[in-house]
C-alpha cells in the first residue's frame, strides 16, 4: 500500500486507507464511561450509566432517572510510509444512547450507535515502459471511498434472580460503501480503467448478555459478565463494475459483476470481570472474540478467461481483543467537587481482522485516560461532562502505520424525571 496525500480534514468517522477493506474500520466505545475506559464494559453495570455493550446492565439503572447520553470526536493522525509522512484530520457525532427503568429490575434502552466506518482518498503513481519503442509512460492510481453501516438498537434488562442479569439488544443495520480506483495514464490514447465497488446494507442484529455479582465483603464484589453477538446477512447485493474509458475519443465500455446475496456479519463472544472496592474503584478486563474467518466477502476473479465476482470465506482472520482498565471515584457524596469527579483509564491490544494480498493487517494498541466531570445544577448533580483522550497506534513490517490521537466528549444527562417532589 503506498500513499501519496497532502494534509487533509473530512467529517467522518475515519479516513484510513485500511478502511477500503472488508466492510470498513470497526467502531467501538460507544458511551461516555466506556470511552474513557479504552471500550471496557462487559462486566460493568452503573444505576446513572448506560452500559451499551452488554444489555444485561439495564436492569441496574436507577428507578427515579432518564439518561440520556451523546458524545462526538475530533481526531488526528499521522502517516508513515516508506520515508513518507503526513497528517490527516477529522471529526464525527458519535452516537446517542438513553436508558430508563421500566419496572422493578426491568431496564431498557434505545439510540443510534455507528458500526463501521469508510473514508479515505489517496493516490500513488509510477511509470510503465513500452517494451517495444522504449517510450516511458507516467501513470497516477486514485483510491476513494466513503461509507459505513450504521445501528439504531432497542434493547431490555431483566435481573430475574438477585445478582443474576440477562438482556437482549435487537438492533436495525442499515449503510453503505462506495469505493473507486481509476487508473489514469499522461497519454490520453491509453484508456482510463475504473473499478467502482458498492454495496447498501440492511438487516437486524441481536445481542444476548448476562452479568453475575459475587458479593466478596461489605464493600467488594466481582461481576462476571458475558455477551453473544449472532452472525447474520446484511441483506445486500454487492457489485463491481469495470469502466474502460478513452479521453481522446470520449468512447466508454461498462461491465458490471453482481456477486449475489450472503455477505454477512461474524459471531462474536465477549467476556469481561469487573472487581467494585466501596463503589469507589472499579477495575475490569475485557476478552472478544470475532469469527471473521466464517465471513463471506466478494472478490473478483478470473478463471479459464471468465471473470465473475463471487463471494468467498477464509479471505479474513479471527479478530481477538484484550481491554483492561477502571475508574475512580474519591467519594461521589461529597462536597468537595473534586472528589466527585469520576477518573477513568484503559488499554488495549487488538489483532487485526484483515489480510492484505495474503499478509496479515496491522496490529493496533491503544490507550485512553478520561474524566467524568458533574454538572451542578440546583436540584440534581448526576449529570456529567465527559472527556476522554485516545492514543491508537496501528502498525506493521507490510503496510503504512497509523498514529491517532482522538479526543472524545460526551454529555450524559441523568434527570430525575420520574421523582415524586413533595411541596410544602
Amino acid at each position: 500500500m503506498c500513499v501519496a496525500c497532502a494534509t487533509s480534514y473530512a467529517q467522518s468517522g475515519t479516513n484510513s486507507p485500511y478502511s477500503q477493506y472488508g466492510i470498513g474500520v470497526l467502531s467501538e466505545n460507544p458511551g461516555a464511561q466506556s470511552r474513557g475506559m479504552n471500550g471496557l464494559g462487559i462486566g460493568f453495570h452503573e444505576n446513572n450509566q448506560v452500559n451499551y455493550l452488554n444489555p444485561a446492565s439495564y436492569s441496574s439503572i436507577d428507578s427515579l432517572s432518564f439518561i440520556f447520553d451523546a458524545g462526538a470526536s475530533a481526531q488526528i493522525t499521522q502517516f508513515k510510509e516508506q520515508g513518507a509522512t503526513f497528517n490527516a484530520r477529522n471529526g464525527n457525532f458519535e452516537y446517542i444512547i438513553a436508558g430508563l427503568r421500566l419496572a422493578k429490575h426491568l431496564g431498557a434502552s434505545f439510540g443510534f450507535v455507528p458500526f463501521t466506518n469508510v473514508g479515505y482518498s489517496y493516490s500513488n503513481s509510477g511509470k510503465i515502459e513500452n517494451p517495444n519503442d522504449g517510450t516511458i509512460t507516467p501513470y497516477t492510481n486514485t483510491y476513494n471511498g466513503e461509507g459505513g453501516l450504521h445501528q439504531t438498537y432497542l434493547g431490555l434488562g431483566w435481573m430475574p434472580i438477585k445478582n443474576f442479569s440477562i438482556g437482549v439488544n435487537t438492533s436495525y443495520m442499515w449503510g453503505n460503501y462506495e469505493r473507486s480506483v481509476i487508473n489514469q495514464y499522461s497519454d490520453a490514447s491509453i484508456n482510463t480503467l475504473s473499478r467502482n465497488y458498492k454495496a447498501d446494507f440492511n438487516s437486524i442484529h441481536t445481542t444476548l448478555g448476562l452479568q453475575y455479582t459475587l458479593s466478596l465483603s461489605k464493600k467488594d464484589a466481582i461481576t462476571l459478565g458475558a455477551t453473544y453477538n449472532f452472525a447474520h446477512e446484511l441483506g445486500t447485493k454487492p457489485t463491481f463494475s469495470i469502466i474502460s474509458k478513452n479521453s481522446q475519443t470520449s468512447v466508454s465500455d461498462t461491465t458490471t459483476y453482481n456477486a449475489g446475496k450472503g455477505m454477512n456479519l461474524p459471531s462474536a463472544l465477549s467476556l469481561g470481570l469487573m472487581w467494585n472496592h466501596d463503589q469507589r474503584l472499579k477495575f475490569g478486563i475485557d476478552y472478544t472474540l470475532q469469527k471473521w474467518s466464517a465471513v463471506k466477502t466478494p472478490v473478483y476473479m478470473e478463471k479459464n478467461n471468465i471473470s465473475s465476482y463471487v463471494l468467498v470465506n477464509n479471505m479474513y482472520n479471527d479478530r481477538h481483543k484484550v481491554t483492561l482498565g477502571g475508574e475512580f471515584c474519591p467519594n461521589v457524596l461529597s462536597r468537595h467537587f473534586f472528589s466527585r469527579i469520576r477518573y477513568r483509564f484503559g488499554a488495549s491490544l487488538v489483532s487485526s481482522y484483515l489480510k492484505i494480498n495474503n499478509i496479515n493487517g496491522p496490529k493496533e494498541f491503544s490507550m485512553s485516560a478520561g474524566v467524568g466531570i458533574p454538572i451542578i445544577n440546583a436540584y440534581n448533580s448526576r449529570s456529567l461532562l465527559n472527556i476522554s483522550a485516545q492514543w491508537i497506534n496501528q502498525s506493521s513490517s507490510s503496510f503504512i502505520k497509523e498514529n491517532s490521537l482522538r479526543i472524545n466528549i460526551g454529555l450524559t444527562f441523568n434527570e430525575r424525571w420520574f421523582a415524586k417532589w413533595k411541596v410544602e
